[in-house]
């Protein structure tokens, strides 16, 4: 063998073992995220913490996802992408044995808190590794396959959570992700070479990542705790005037910082903006939605599921977005990704407005159809925004666009799982005290919190004509892979402008 051929096929197996690695951990990281909804019944039986108290272990996680995402990504630009990448899996397993050995609901929220910060590390710096090792058709490849990946991570998870509930307790979700990042760290440890940007400035936001987190976790408080405390008490107000301080505070800090968090001046892009808050409802009503009907499936006044019925009972919505995937594109090449998004919202909207007419005597098949359509409308939208969003803004800016539509996914997790979760318990708690049953309670709650992620639905309507003609996709192959990973994450698409690559592989 020659030495230009040795040198090939090292390069070869190196690249393999990034998308092996970046792959493998999405994955799981995906998987780990959708699955917890379906745990928290049986963490709340075995802690003895509510499980209107444990949602925070599902938008704590999102919280502090939406803070690190961006500042993760920086990191590994300045000091390593390898490394800071292997810090988010060893943070990431340290995460799941702290939940897995927790002897309290205060335990388990914590730990998940620390995983919000390894999954956003995983995301961002999986994601660079793999843009830098790879380049041309390969790079293509490589991203779609991602892509992949992070779809199939999160249409699984709520499945396999429920088998390991049955089999093994819901700690077995968590010993299982540990085992495979571990392996994930040694992979990347013998395969992946390091990679920085010397061009990009050493400053890190850390000031504006901590008032992301403070807007955030005040904002999500007050929701969480408003109805208890009293929508005009001053531990509310306090509360919401702490979120808006830190939010003032955000930006000033942007405007002054070397490296912002975020680039204020992309703001002032109409397309991104719509685009933006558009991924933003869908990522919000998507977890909304799970979290709620993972809770209503197996209350034993509702369904009555068994942990893994409530998973299987959730795949109709997983199959429909990874179905409409490959089509998205190809519609939004021909008819203009502005119309797609629309008609996904106006899908959406139905398919909440059908769930806040739920009574007490549905039976799993009432649920199925509304459960498709908003499926499906999430596919319809979710693509073509996610592509906007990138499509719209130079190509030095191509990083940061993604960075905020990421960001705006955690945000839009955190904050609509958290009103969802208050309306569902205090709905709930009122009905009961005007003497309904628990299944009419039970229902009126759902219907109740639906009829809301219908309203934000149908402002992603006019998120939907904000977004103006951009650059169309051209409905390839990697455009359906970015399509289907598009409610965990945006990839570029055929529409996004090209990065100069210079500085990025030293």
């Amino acid at each position: 063998m020659t030495s230009t051929s040795s040198t090939a096929a090292a390069t070869a197996a190196k690249g393999g073992g990034v998308l092996a690695a970046a792959c493998l951990s999405t994955l799981v990281v995906n998987a780990n995220t959708s699955a917890v909804t379906i745990l928290l019944p049986a963490i709340s039986e075995d802690t003895g913490m509510s499980v209107d108290t444990l949602q925070w272990a599902v938008t704590g996680y999102s919280l502090v996802g939406a803070a690190v995402i961006v500042t993760s990504g920086a990191l590994g630009d300045v000091f390593g992408r390898k490394r800071i990448f292997q810090l988010g899996l060893l943070l990431f397993v340290a995460s799941c044995v702290l939940i897995a050995l927790a002897p309290n609901g205060g335990t388990v929220i914590a730990g998940r808190m620390i995983q919000g910060a390894a999954g956003a590390t995983i995301l961002a710096c999986g994601m660079s590794l793999l843009s830098v090792a790879t380049s041309g058709n390969a790079q293509l490849r490589a991203i779609s396959l991602w892509g992949a990946a992070s779809a199939v991570g999160a249409a699984l998870g709520p499945v396999l959570g429920g088998v390991l509930v049955e089999v093994t307790g819901w700690q077995g979700l968590f010993w299982l992700d540990a085992g495979i990042a571990v392996g994930c760290i040694v992979l990347t440890a013998v395969t992946v070479s390091e990679s920085r940007d010397p061009t990009r400035s050493r400053s890190i936001d850390l000031a504006g990542t901590v008032l992301v987190a403070l807007t955030l976790a005040s904002l999500i408080l007050a929701l969480s705790k408003g109805s208890d405390w009293g929508w005009a008490s001053a531990a509310t107000i306090g509360c919401l005037l702490v979120g808006v301080a830190a939010a003032i505070g955000f930006v000033m800090v942007e405007q002054r910082v070397d490296a912002p968090l975020l680039d204020l001046a992309l703001l002032r892009n109409r397309i991104l903006v719509g685009s933006t808050i558009a991924i933003l409802i869908g990522a919000g009503t998507i977890n909304g939605l799970m979290y709620l009907l993972s809770l209503y499936f197996q209350d034993p006044s509702a369904l009555n599921f068994s942990p893994l019925q409530a998973g299987v009972a959730t795949l109709p919505a997983a199959a429909g977005l990874v179905v409409i995937a490959p089509i998205v594109p190809k519609l939004a090449a021909r008819a203009g990704g502005r119309k797609v998004i629309v008609l996904g919202f106006l899908i959406t909207t139905i398919g909440f407005v059908a769930i806040g007419f739920v009574d007490a005597d549905w039976k799993y098949r009432a649920f199925l159809l509304p459960l498709i359509a908003i499926a499906v409308g999430m596919g319809l939208s979710n693509g073509p925004a996610s592509s906007a969003s990138t499509a719209a803004v130079a190509p030095e800016q191509v990083g940061a666009a993604s960075g905020v539509s990421n960001m705006a996914r955690y945000v839009g997790a955190a904050v609509a799982t958290a009103l969802a979760a208050t309306i569902y318990a205090s709905v709930t708690a009122s009905a009961t005290a005007d003497g309904k049953s628990a299944s009419v309670a039970l229902a009126s709650g759902l219907g109740a919190a639906s009829w809301v992620m219908a309203a934000f639905s149908a402002v992603g309507v006019l998120m939907g004509v904000l977004v103006r003609r951009h650059q169309r996709q051209a409905g390839t192959l990697a455009d359906s892979a970015a399509a289907a990973a598009a409610h965990t994450h945006t990839l570029p698409t055929s529409a996004t402008p090209k990065v100069p690559e210079e500085g990025v592989r030293a």
